[in-house]
């Protein structure tokens, strides 16, 4: 059976991470690791100056369960090197409360867990629910989407350096899923203003994302408008071999 490992970025009490667990629980042996706490925007942060402390919890639906205090790609490095007993066959993070479409993705604690595994060369796959709204995202209709998508991984691997972000519409229907980009944007008005009791002032992240092609049809955005899953593959290694006009001659390759 393969070994799947699971973490995420809400932390490990959330409803999302316990439904992955039950999306893939037929799948495979599953151990999760994952925040004991919310880690949204943690990237592919991780802990230097930290001691790292996993707690065994009780197991849910067949699936050991440890809880860090540390970010998803802690919890990923960490598992690999003190939980599991052998190099797992592939690496999940989700489901996750929240849209990870378009550039989202360099912000991303769930993709951070999944670019970790990659990076260790483990077929890894992220989750998301395009909705921050607990009680609005339906796990239930992207449920066989995650089943079957995993399963596809599982059989047919992936190729060398490149892992997967998925994304689910909110809302009760779920068409399928298809490949897709990365929508090109930007996040505006990112930081509301207030002012404390003592009238100091302070800000809280907020913000919405700005798509800058509208139009186009081969997008993560697009699809998930349309009712569908975007699958976007993505590639951790973020070197450029294109060209570079400020270089001379005497400093290229």
């Amino acid at each position: 059976m393969p070994l799947i490992l699971i973490s995420n970025d809400d932390g490990i009490t959330m409803e999302g991470i316990h439904r992955l667990v039950d999306a893939v629980s037929g799948l495979g042996t599953v151990i999760v690791a994952a925040p004991d706490g919310p880690r949204s925007g943690g990237s592919s942060a991780i802990s230097c100056n930290t001691m790292l402390m996993p707690k065994r919890i009780d197991d849910y639906n067949g699936a050991q369960m440890w809880s860090v205090n540390g970010t998803p790609a802690d919890c990923v490095k960490l598992a690999l090197n003190a939980i599991v007993d052998k190099q797992p066959d592939l690496v999940l993070a989700g489901i996750n409360h929240g849209s990870n479409t378009g550039n989202s993705v360099i912000y991303s604690g769930t993709m951070g867990a999944v670019i970790e595994g990659c990076l260790q060369g483990i077929p890894s796959i992220g989750f998301s629910v395009c909705t921050h709204n607990p009680s609005a995202a339906d796990f239930d209709a992207c449920m066989p989407h995650v089943t079957e998508i995993t399963r596809r991984v599982i059989e047919r691997g992936l190729p060398d350096g490149v892992c997967l972000n998925v994304n689910f519409p909110k809302g009760g229907v779920v068409k399928g899923f298809r490949r897709a980009r990365a929508c090109r944007g930007r996040w505006t008005e990112e930081y509301a203003h207030y002012t404390s009791p003592e009238g100091k002032p302070f800000y809280i992240l907020t913000g919405k994302y700005e798509n800058h092609e509208p139009e186009a049809t081969d997008t993560d955005l697009y699809w998930n408008a349309q009712g569908y899953g975007s699958v976007v593959p993505v590639i951790p290694d973020l070197d450029y071999s294109g060209p570079l006009d400020i270089m001379n001659e005497e400093h290229r390759l």
